[in-house]
This record gives C-alpha cells, structure tokens and sequence, in this order.
C-alpha cells in the first residue's frame, strides 16, 4: 500500500463516521434536491490537480461535497424507478472487496469460488435449476440479458448449420424475436447489439395477463415459411412498469413445442416468487433457458450487481469461450473460467457484496421484506382508488403500482401535460419521489416500494404531495 498505514486508518474511520451519519439522517432530510448552482459548475471544472491531495482532504470533500447530494433513493420516500437503499452488509463487503481489488476471471482465490457459491444461492432464491458454470454475475440486468441473447443467438443459427462466430451474421438466415409489448428496453437494445436488428422483434400476443398461444404458433410458423429463424421468446417476470407477470407456463409451453430458446426478464420482478402469495404466478419461470436478475433492485445490493443464469452452461461457453496464451492454465477447472461465459474479461469483486447482503438476511428474511413491499403496494392501491382526485392504472401484481391524477376541475384535454409534468414537480418538493412512465398511450406515475423501511405515514405522504402537486399544476 503506497499510502501510509496510519493515515488510511485515519481517513477511513472518517469516511466510515460520515457514511453512518449520513445513512442515519437520511430519513429527516429532503427525499431528494438539487445541487446548489455554485456547487454544479464547481464539480464540471475540477481541474487536473498537479499535486496529490491528502486522503483526509478527499474524505472531507467526498462528505461535503458528493454525500449530501445523492439520488435519493436511500430515503423511505422515495418510489422512483427501481432503485433501492445500499445494504449495509453490501456497503461494508464493498470496501473489503475494493481492497483486495482482483480481477474474478478465474484460478484459486478466493473471490472466484465465492462468485460460484453466490450465484448457486441467487439461482436457489428464484427456484431456478443451476449447474456449475451454467451463470455468472454481470453489470446489470442489461449485461446479463446480451450474455443470454448471445447464446440464444449462437444456439437458433448452429440448429441451421451457421457458425456465428466463424462466419459473422453474413449470409446467415434472418432471426426472429416474439418480446411482449411491456418486456424491458434492454431486450431491443440486446437484440439490436448482436445483429439481429429490431426489424427481428415481434409482438407477442398477450392481452389480460392471457396469452393466445394459437397466434403465436401461428406468427412463428409464418416466420419459418418465409425462411425466417425463430429464435427467441421472451417472457417478464416483473414488468417495469406495473410489475405484471407474464403467463410464464404458457410462453414456456410454447418455447418447448417450437424449440425456441425461451429467456425471462427477471431483474425487478424474479425475487418475488419468495412471497408466498404470489409464488404460483411465477410457475414456468424455472423452465426458461435463461434468466436475467439484478440482485442490486429488490435485493439491496450496491450497484452493479445483475446476474444471468442459463440451463445449460456450455450454451454460452460456445457463444464466448476463448483462452488466449496469457490465460491458459495447466490444470485448467473444467467448468473453465467467468470470461468464457461473458464478454468480460477483467470483472470486479460483485460476489461478496451480494454474499454479504443475502447472508445478512437469509431466505427468511428476504422473503419477508419482498411480502412487506408488495402489501405495502397493495395499501397504496387502496388509498388512490380512495382518493377522488387520483385513478389506479392497474392492479398491482407486486410492487409498483402506476396511477394517474385527475385534480378537481382540470379539463380533459389537460390531464395528460397535467400528469407529464407531475413528477419533477413532486421530486422538487423535496418531500416524496415518484417517477413517471407511459401506459397503454397515457402518461401514468408509477411507485415503487424496495425501501425496507418504507410505512404507512411514506404511503400517506406520496398521495397527499401528488395531490397538492396536481391541484397547482392544472390551475
């Protein structure tokens, strides 16, 4: 260690000091407010330093000036997008993994045999079977879903006799992709990334939560017909949206009748099959070809931390395994390395965060916070649907819920600039957070509860300011 010993430790039980401090009195501060104007242009023009500072000074700065302005999301009352509160453990496994600060590629240290270990018990969580190598954890969700993609992509073309990563997507049949309407962004953009363009998406015909199954055989025995490739269907488990479970059974009933690789967006929603209430609602999810997870949404987990998990582990290991000289191993593990599963190949310490946090709870006490939330999602249904100026979108199926206002008096053809403009007007008040999306054509808010010490009074809070919010924003 360059830095001398003594002042590490002194700069480091600051840091620790004004982390407990500030975790403490986040629920006493302003859910979320801007950065004062002389403090924004400050952080942009930070000049190179010539000079190395003292770590106390950038412990001091960091407090002072990074700390206090954060996202937001550490406070009770925040409901926006699907960003929870740190975990403590994580936070703490976070510096103790930064310390050792290896690259988890593979070899006998401990951080590879951890990764393994956490992604079995992530695996475990969601009920999804797991064999060694057949996972591995990721940026995000995003990363995770391009890893499955491309051994989606890697098994449809080998079926007709193409080898992708011989002969590129040259000359190779057109793909074909069935993502519901509501399935994440990164679907396209993981499917516009590996080449098969957007023009490969097809609609998946679901209507009610109900998928007709006779369209869908239908669509992709057109696509077969005109020498088209089906290659993927894609079903949620947790929309971002609303939260709504896709027919998981049915999609994967089809998947199998069709030999299609069958893949679930599972980032937000999988871990809510640890509620025993909704357990059923996930039935097929654990008969998917691949799974994307972001143990960093509902889990906790500091950022980054997704997780893609697969069936059948040499299904990637054919999509990107490649042992250049520097890497090769004389008495290599047979499940191989993380970077021939992946694109990564210099990949940071995720697993002990997510080993600290998971372990910091257990099953038991995971599966309780995830039940608490979606109650607590249920309970805020309940006061919009009591509120007369304010209008459910949909039922909640775990816990978003997406809602609209109607303030008293305001025209029709208002309602919609009313609602666009809602939320950053809200998040200005300082009191709650609550982020906005577009549903069926209308401009809805959306609430998300992964906070575990989100109440009743949060609850309270959230519909009053949107409310008082609207009520100003239509005069």
């Amino acid at each position: 260690m360059t830095a001398d010993p003594e002042a590490f430790r002194r700069a480091a039980h600051v840091a620790v000091d004004g982390v407990a401090h500030h975790l403490a009195e986040l629920p006493s501060r302003p859910v979320w407010q801007p950065l004062p104007d002389d403090l924004r242009e400050r952080l942009l023009a930070l000049p190179l330093p010539d000079r190395g500072a003292a770590l106390e000074d950038l412990v001091a700065t960091a407090l002072r000036d990074v700390l206090p302005y954060a996202m937001g999301n550490g406070h009770p009352a925040f409901f926006g997008w699907v960003n929870p509160p740190p975990s403590p453990a994580g936070v703490i496994a976070s510096l103790t993994a930064a310390a050792m600060n290896p690259s988890v590629v593979g070899g006998d240290h401990a951080d590879v045999h951890l990764e393994r270990a956490v992604v079995r018990w992530l695996a475990e969580l969601v009920g999804f079977p797991h064999a060694p190598g057949a996972g591995l954890l990721t940026s995000g969700a995003s990363a995770a879903t391009v890893v499955c993609l491309a051994g989606a992509r890697s098994s449809a073309l080998a079926a007709v006799g193409h080898d992708v990563r011989r002969d590129g997507l040259a000359g190779a049949p057109p793909l074909a992709a069935y993502v519901p309407a509501e399935a994440h962004s990164c679907v396209q953009r993981g499917l516009e990334l590996l080449g098969f363009g957007n023009v490969a998406m097809r609609g998946v015909p679901l209507a009610g939560g109900r998928l007709d199954a006779n369209a869908l055989r239908g669509a992709i025995a057109a696509d077969r017909a005109s020498g088209t490739v089906p290659a993927l269907l894609v079903g949620s488990a947790g929309t971002v949206n609303t939260g709504e479970i896709d027919p998981l059974d049915d999609l994967a009933d089809v998947a199998a009748a069709e030999g299609i690789w069958f893949h679930v967006d599972g980032a937000y929603g999988a871990f809510g099959v640890l509620d025993p209430g909704l357990a059923t609602r996930y039935r097929g999810m654990e008969r998917a070809d691949s799974l994307a997870l972001d143990p960093h949404k509902w889990l906790g987990v500091p950022v980054d931390a997704g997780c893609a998990l697969v069936r059948r582990g040499g299904d990637l290991r054919d999509a990107f395994s490649l042992i250049p000289p520097y890497l090769r191993q004389e008495d290599p593990d047979p499940v191989g390395t993380f970077a021939e599963y992946g694109f990564e190949q210099t990949r940071p310490f995720r697993a002990l965060k997510t080993w600290a946090t998971v372990a910091a709870l257990g099953r038991e006490g995971i599966a309780a916070r995830i039940a608490r939330c979606n109650q607590l999602a249920r309970e805020l249904a309940e006061m919009v649907e009591r509120e007369p100026e304010l209008e459910l979108a949909v039922a909640p199926q775990t816990s978003i819920v997406a809602f609209r206002a109607r303030p008293a008096g305001c025209p029709p053809e208002r309602l919609e600039g009313v609602n666009r403009a809602l939320p950053e007007a809200v998040q200005a008040r300082g009191k709650t957070f609550v982020t906005g999306t577009v549903l069926a054509g209308r401009e809805t808010l959306r609430a998300c509860i992964l906070h575990p010490d989100t109440g009743s009074e949060h609850l309270e809070t959230l519909v009053s300011e949107v409310v008082a919010t609207a009520r100003t924003l239509a005069l």
